[in-house]
This record gives structure tokens, C-alpha cells and sequence, in this order.
């Protein structure tokens, strides 16, 4: 009428070392393939973006300020916001340059 624990662990089968982690693989990969590798191409996307801004370009900060861009260096720009007003911003920080 009662399971023996003998009977009872005579049924039992240990999974094996694949079947554990094949979960886990799989999770991994939906995560690669929907969530990182899209921000790997948006950032890639982003810095090359960002270091193809010239003179004259229209650009907006991540602070929200709109201006057209007089002097460009490596790490710097020097943006044109009002009449005789410019802005050196860092060039990490410009969220978006508008097409010409």
C-alpha cells in the first residue's frame, strides 16, 4: 500500500549534464540574439555617428540644446546655439546629428 524508499529510488533516473544546462544555453542565446547583439549594432552605429561630425554639421545634445557646429576636435565641439552665443560640449555627449 506504501512506497518502500527503496522502490521508490529505483525509479529515479539522474539527468544528464547537457539536459541541466541546455536551459540555461538556450536562454542565453535568445538573450544574445534579442537584446544584446541589436545595442552592439545601435552603439557601433552611434560612434561612427559621432565621429563623423564636421563643421557645419546640426547637431542636439543629450541635454537638448540644438546647434550648428563651428569647430570640431577629437574630444570637443564648439556649437553655434544663438546670434554670437557658442557652447563647447563634449562630443560623447551629442545624442543625434540632423541630415543635412
Amino acid at each position: 500500500m506504501f512506497i518502500t524508499p527503496a522502490f521508490a529510488s529505483a525509479t529515479q533516473t539522474t539527468p544528464s549534464l547537457i539536459g541541466q544546462f541546455a536551459p540555461l544555453i538556450i536562454i542565453f542565446a535568445i538573450f544574445y540574439f534579442l537584446l544584446i547583439r541589436p545595442q552592439q549594432k545601435r552603439q557601433k552605429a552611434h560612434t561612427a555617428k559621432l565621429a563623423a561630425i564636421v563643421k557645419g554639421d546640426v547637431v542636439i545634445t543629450a541635454g537638448g540644446i540644438k546647434g550648428k557646429v563651428t569647430k570640431a576636435t577629437d574630444t570637443e565641439l564648439t556649437v553655434d546655439i544663438a546670434k554670437a552665443v557658442s557652447v563647447v560640449v563634449i562630443r560623447s555627449t551629442i545624442l543625434n546629428v540632423e541630415v543635412k
